[in-house]
Parts: C-alpha cells; sequence; structure tokens
C-alpha cells in the first residue's frame, strides 16, 4: 500500500467556504508539508492544477531540492502546450529530482477555465487530442524521432536530446470517468486514479478498467484520491467532519453547485450525485462522507473515523484492486502528522521511513519531571 499527501496551492485553512481560519500559501508553508511528508514517509504529493492553483511544474521545481526521497505526482495539460515541449520539460524535470517524477494527465473538466486557456474542444474532441499528445510525448521521451500527423496534433522531427532518469518515461496517472476517458487510459496509463466513491462503484471502474486494458495488451495499476478525517475516537472524526463546514451557509453551496453544472466532466458529475448539493445524509457509505464536494471541485469525499475504522477502509478499497491512496485533509501540514501519526503504524506500507537514530531528541516524548522517560502505558490515551 502506498500513500501520498497533497500540496495545497488554491489555498488551505481550518473551515470550507470562509475565509475564517484562512491560511497564507507561500512557498515556505508548501516546502514545510512538502518536507514533512518526505520525513513521515510518505510516498509522494499531489500538486493540483488549473487557474485556481499555482503552476504546478513551477512548485514542484521549487520542492525538488527541499526533499529527498519524496514523487511528485505534476500535472500534464494536453492541448495547453505541445507533446514536444512537454517531453523536454518532463525529461528535465525527472532529472533534476533524481527520478521522482510521476505525470498526472489532465484532459480538463470545465468548457468556461478551458477557453480562458485558449483550448476551445469539446469532451470528445479533448479526449481525441489527448490520445494523440500522449503517443507522440510517450515515444519522444522513449527518444524517439517523431513524425506525427493526427486530426488535433501535427509534429515533424520532434524528439528531446537528453532521456528522463525512469526508463521508457516517468510513469503517466490518468483519471476519467467517462467511456473516453477510461479508453485513453486504458491505451497509455500506468496508473488510474479515481474520485472516491463507495466500495461497489469503484469496483465497477476497476473491472471496466482491467478489461479494457487487456483488449490494448496491458496491464494498468490503480489509485484513489480522497480527503481524510482520522481521529482517536469516532465520536471525534465526525465532529471534526462536522466542524470543516460549519461556517457553509446554503448561498454558498449554492453557487459553487451552480459552477460545477456547467462543468462537462462525468467524475465532477458523479462527484455532484453523492450529496446533490444538500447536507442531508452525507454519509453515502459507511464512514465516506460527501461533506466537501459541496463546494470544492474536483475529489469531494472523505473518508471519517478512528485509526482503525479508516484502515479498515481503505483495505476494502485494497481488496478491490486500489494499490495507492492519495489524502488530504484541513490544514494540510498539521493533518500530514495527523494522518502519520494515528494511521500508518496500523497500514501495510510499502516502505518505512525510520526517524528515530542518534540524533534524534527525544523520540519518546517530553521528559517527565525534567528525569523520567516515559514509557509507552504512561503515554498511551
Amino acid at each position: 500500500m502506498k500513500v501520498f499527501w497533497f500540496i495545497p496551492t488554491h489555498g488551505d485553512g481550518r473551515y470550507l467556504g470562509t475565509s475564517e481560519g484562512a491560511r497564507t500559501v507561500d512557498l515556505q508553508y508548501m516546502q514545510q508539508i512538502a518536507v514533512a511528508a518526505d520525513r513521515l514517509g510518505y510516498e509522494g504529493v499531489l500538486i493540483p492544477t488549473g487557474t485556481s492553483c499555482e503552476d504546478p511544474w513551477v512548485v514542484a521545481s521549487a520542492l525538488v531540492p527541499a526533499t529527498e526521497r519524496l514523487k511528485f505526482l505534476v500535472a500534464l495539460r494536453p492541448g495547453l502546450t505541445s507533446p514536444t515541449l512537454a517531453a523536454r520539460m518532463a525529461s528535465t524535470l525527472d532529472r533534476i529530482s533524481g527520478g521522482r517524477l510521476l505525470l498526472n494527465v489532465v484532459a480538463g473538466g470545465d468548457p468556461v477555465e478551458l477557453a480562458g486557456d485558449g483550448l476551445f474542444l469539446n469532451h470528445t474532441s479533448r479526449y481525441e487530442l489527448t490520445s494523440e499528445f500522449l503517443e507522440v510525448w510517450r515515444r519522444e521521451v522513449s527518444g524517439e524521432n517523431v513524425d506525427f500527423n493526427g486530426k488535433h496534433i501535427r509534429v515533424e522531427g520532434g524528439h528531446i536530446l537528453y532521456p528522463s532518469i525512469q526508463q521508457p518515461h516517468p510513469p503517466l496517472w490518468f483519471g476519467g470517468s467517462s467511456a473516453a476517458g477510461h479508453k485513453v487510459a486504458a491505451e497509455h496509463a500506468e496508473v488510474y486514479l479515481t474520485w472516491g466513491e463507495p466500495p461497489a462503484e469503484i469496483a465497477k471502474k476497476i473491472a471496466e478498467m482491467r478489461q479494457l486494458a487487456e483488449q490494448q495488451g496491458r496491464q494498468i495499476k490503480f489509485g484513489i484520491r480522497l480527503h481524510v478525517i482520522v481521529r482517536e475516537t469516532e465520536e471525534e472524526a465526525w465532529e471534526a467532519a462536522n466542524h470543516l463546514i460549519r461556517h457553509l451557509d446554503d448561498e454558498t453551496i449554492a453557487a459553487a453547485q451552480k459552477i460545477f453544472n456547467r462543468f462537462d466532466s462525468v467524475g465532477q458529475k458523479r462527484m455532484a450525485t453523492l450529496h446533490s448539493g444538500s447536507r442531508d445524509n452525507l454519509e453515502i457509505s459507511p464512514n465516506l462522507w460527501a461533506g466537501i464536494g459541496l463546494v470544492r471541485g474536483g475529489a469531494g469525499t472523505a473518508l471519517v473515523g478512528s485509526p482503525e475504522i479508516v484502515t479498515e477502509r481503505m483495505k476494502e478499497y485494497a481488496d478491490l484492486g486500489i494499490e495507492t491512496f492519495i489524502f488530504s485533509g484541513y490544514p494540510h501540514l498539521e493533518e500530514a502528522y495527523r494522518v502519520a501519526d494515528l494511521l500508518f503504524p496500523l497500514l501495510p506500507l510499502d516502505e518505512r521511513i525510520e526517524t528515530v537514530g542518534p540524533t534524534s531528541i527525544s523520540p519518546f516524548g517530553e521528559i517527565i519531571a525534567n528525569n523520567v522517560r516515559p514509557t509507552p502505558k504512561a503515554s498511551a490515551h
């Protein structure tokens, strides 16, 4: 099992849908989160994309020198740049990071945002373009000289001089809930990434994706993007979930849902149907809470519960085929520590980071009465 964290380049705070408890997100804060994730043993971090976010490539480049082993899942946006330039950028970032780059292919789902970026293709055409883009990109990063004349992309003599460290190329991750998205993922992606839905729905997606990949003579892995609200007890976790949306009013929810309604993203529509813009019945599956999606685009669900319960739910997804969990929580710095403290000891992680060594200062907790080292029994809750 692999666990990633999230870099909140579009803002952070203690509550959703309000400036109350808001936190300044700058380079230093993003570095704090990245260094914490690196030290705590997260596999990597997802850096989001869109007009509400800082540019993920620039952010990743700034965070690479502050970290040692952390991987960076960075958005690749077909149609917003040429595949040749994107291949050169990916190869460069993979080299300067020491082979720590992962690519999250994002075709886009908001026609208004895409128009602002100069892309005016409809949903079907965007996925056609995405497939052509990835074919050229993969061939060039793999070292080929490419001539390509497609419906949307034309390249003559495309190539890059300096190869990536990861061969044949940094892994491609792809999320998309439409039939067109599934087809592109099956043809090109190493990892299919889904937003958090009830296990039965995830099982259907995984079965379909495996079948489509097999038809292409390929195998594919699976990841899930969720928020997480874990506390020492079940009651405390649900209190924290309700606390997160305590400042949300109906007008703010309605305004957010109006914006989401213009999206042509099937995944966003599936997120919206989980709560239908209502605060009622937000627990859509045992310990799966849709409250975040009332105002947040994209991933809108959270696992809520005690460490034991959240671990149980994660294992249910893992039994379906989910290998990687990409988590986030508000505020992201404190929750990165909380999740690692409460969940990591219970999870079958691929790799554990040993943070106790000869240079550690009091790895057993604060000294009692300036003289006594606390025992596990004394520090248990």
